[in-house]
């Protein structure tokens, strides 16, 4: 296995190699098996979930894809035209708005468990092969209980323990949010334009430490927006804005992400937004806006899904299996190359396969992707206290 993450820093999506999955994506989401909060009983009834929300269940679909298609093939503009962790910040502090409705240590423990089965599962598979590949561990080896702070582990297993940022953040997240909400309904649009500041501040004014709690400060920073934003959405903010000001407000975001992300290359060689944390909170801020406004302001909504049942179905599976897809995707990446290497071997294989291709990786990936979905995703049935079944 590969590594990238560079001085520890918050970039989390350059390829390691052509033809290797890249060590730590910043383009997908463990967040995606929060389910719609079921419905109060009513005359005795059993319980009944509401309506799932298509558009935002296909946003997280996308992203989910946009994350492999990344990996495999390294493309740096991917971010600017799908912001994938933007996006699913934003969704998830939509989805968190809605559940503290209900007590707040309550919701925090839910998401907890929902979270951490999945991840220690995941977890043994990864820390036992490296422990077999002359890993000693110290006393950080807690970070692989609660991710808290980024997990250990050594050079041979990196490409796959560093993916687990995205849970460190959104478990922080999870535990500041109702104080954050607190804070946001005291003086929404002005708190949820304030949440820039923080990014504005480490790139400016204080550099925060290379080191773990520097990393989760830079992370926290660079999405604290999309995550408020998704509170304006749940609690109707967006709705009651004018179009022409959120409109100018979100281009120019935008416009200021990709013109800092463009012109400081030589920074750090690429334009990829996840290598430049300030550009990306920016032009996520912007992205993300645009996103949420149509579905509050204009009533954007994907219902006409239903209507093409196999795409509905990929939409459901891609949801309910998010957490598994995301912690599974780069082994499957990783897995597919020496799996391709054995292929040139079979002289039929070799003359009619393009096995140099990167979408014909990109097609193995997926096979083994959907191999961990259906052994390993039902652990997100548990976690969710449902009954374990091989697709959702």
């Amino acid at each position: 296995m590969g590594s990238h993450r560079k001085g520890g820093s918050a970039a989390a999506e350059r390829p390691t190699a052509v033809g290797v999955a890249s060590p730590s994506p910043r383009a997908g989401t463990a967040d995606g098996a929060d389910s719609a909060d079921a419905a109060a009983p009513d005359d005795g009834a059993r319980p009944q979930r509401p309506p799932r929300d298509r558009y935002f269940d296909t946003l997280r679909a996308v992203a989910l894809v946009r994350v492999v298609a990344y990996h495999t093939f390294g493309w740096a503009w991917a971010g600017m035209v799908f912001p994938s962790m933007g996006i699913m910040f934003g969704l998830a502090g939509t989805l968190m708005a809605k559940s503290l409705e209900r007590p707040a240590l309550k919701v925090v423990k839910s998401r907890m468990r929902r979270l951490l089965p999945p991840f220690w599962f995941w977890g043994v598979f990864v820390v036992l092969a490296m422990l077999v590949h002359d890993w000693m561990p110290g006393w950080q080896i807690v970070f692989w209980v609660v991710p808290l702070g980024d997990p250990p582990g050594n050079a041979w297993g990196q490409q796959a323990w560093e993916i687990l940022w995205y849970l460190r953040t959104y478990l922080w997240f999870v535990l500041l949010s109702p104080v954050l909400l607190r804070v946001f309904r005291l003086a929404p649009v002005a708190v949820l334009l304030s949440t820039l500041a923080p990014i504005l501040v480490f790139h400016f004014l204080w550099e925060p430490p290379d080191n773990r709690f520097g990393n989760a400060l830079t992370d926290l920073a660079t999405f604290l927006f999309c995550w408020v934003l998704g509170f304006a959405h749940r609690d109707g903010v967006l709705q009651r804005l004018k179009p022409f000001a959120v409109i100018l407000l979100s281009l120019a975001a935008i416009g200021f992400g990709g013109w800092y992300a463009l012109t400081h290359q030589g920074e750090t060689g690429s334009y990829d937004l996840d290598d430049i944390p300030l550009a990306q909170a920016f032009w996520s801020a912007g992205y993300v806006t645009l996103l949420m406004y149509a579905k509050s302001y204009f009533g954007v909504d994907f219902a006409g899904l239903a209507k093409h049942r196999r795409l509905d179905r990929i939409v459901t599976v891609f949801n309910a299996r998010a957490v598994t897809i995301y912690l599974w995707h780069e082994i499957a990446l990783i897995l597919a190359v020496p799996l391709i290497d054995r292929f040139w071997d079979i002289p039929a294989f070799e003359k009619w396969l393009p096995l140099d291709s990167q979408w014909f990786m990109f097609g193995v990936g997926w096979l083994l992707i959907v191999v961990f979905v259906l052994l390993c995703g039902w652990m997100e049935d548990v976690a969710g206290r449902k009954r374990p079944r091989l697709l959702p």
